[in-house]
């Protein structure tokens, strides 16, 4: 068993978000310093593995939290960054949209498409004939980011509703990904 030189390794959702683990490689499986295994799958076009361990139960799990104040009416991160109180890559921005760089991307662009008003708006499930405007406005938006980007030909919008789906906040948001090749069925 040989370090390889990819063996630094940023993962997300392993213990704490941005540990970098020191890893052994053996065929499809890592060891980590902490003796832990992981399973992972081979390289994508990006290079960049794809690991099945606790980052879909994290996801599951985030989301189960989430839910549980989803209608509370307390500010969400999306509501501290249309503030400003949170930092963010801002793609696009209008009267009614705010759009930014996901902090954890799933492909090479991956920008997250906000209504700036929530007005009940928490999820699609939510959705009432009030909102169809603004409805209308996040996805005008979403091609708007994907021209930016430069993705025009080739882009998927996601929208996450419930825990089912691993909504983790409860503010409408369009996922928009791209700049790479999207495969089907997903998930």
């Amino acid at each position: 068993m040989a370090v390889t030189s990819s063996s630094m390794l940023l993962l997300r959702n392993f213990s704490t978000v941005g540990r970098v683990a020191q890893s052994v490689r053996v065929t499809s499986r890592i060891f980590f310093s902490t003796g832990e295994l992981i399973r992972v799958l081979p390289y994508t076009r990006s290079k960049r593995l794809i690991c099945s361990t606790r980052a879909a139960h994290n996801e599951e799990a985030a989301a189960k939290a989430a839910a549980s104040v989803a209608d509370t009416g307390a500010p969400t991160i999306f509501d501290k960054i249309i503030a400003k109180e949170i930092p963010s890559d801002i793609v696009y921005e209008d009267e009614n949209v705010l759009a930014f760089r996901d902090i954890n991307p799933q492909a090479p662009v991956h920008v997250l498409v906000i209504p700036k008003l929530r007005d009940g708006l928490t999820s699609l499930g939510k959705a009432e004939p009030r909102h169809i405007e603004v409805l209308g406005q996040l996805l005008h938006a979403s091609k708007i980011v994907a021209e930016k980007e430069g993705i025009l030909d080739g882009f998927r919008v996601v929208i996450n509703n419930g825990v089912e789906a691993c909504q983790s906040v409860y503010h409408l948001h369009l996922h928009v990904l791209g700049g790479r090749q999207m495969k089907w069925p997903p998930g």
